[in-house]
């Protein structure tokens, strides 16, 4: 399991404010991925189902190698390009939970 709980940030990013901006989408689970077309690598959200997993699964148990790339928009690329899944950020989930 991915884990971002302990870091806080990656490398000097605030992942909480990313995830906060409605350039990571307001649908899905938070993931840090990085963009195939410009190599920016930001939060972005997923449905389980654009990552190629049951609907049913428990995200907290995905590693990002787990996920298959999808798509988003990335506005240094001006539109919508694929994203490569690097982290799946558990502890903001389970922030978002509450847990």
């Amino acid at each position: 399991m991915s884990t971002d709980a302990d870091r806080g940030d990656r490398d000097g990013r605030d992942l909480a404010a990313e995830l906060a901006s409605a350039a990571a989408g307001q649908v899905g689970i938070p993931v840090d991925a990085i963009c195939v077309g410009c190599g920016r690598t930001r939060v972005k959200r997923a449905r389980l189902e654009e990552i190629d997993q049951h609907p049913q699964v428990d995200p907290t148990s995905l590693e990002a190698t787990d996920c298959t790339s999808f798509k988003h928009v990335c506005y240094r690329c001006g539109g919508a390009t694929w994203w490569n899944p690097i982290a799946v950020l558990t502890g903001l989930l389970e922030r978002e939970r509450g847990e």
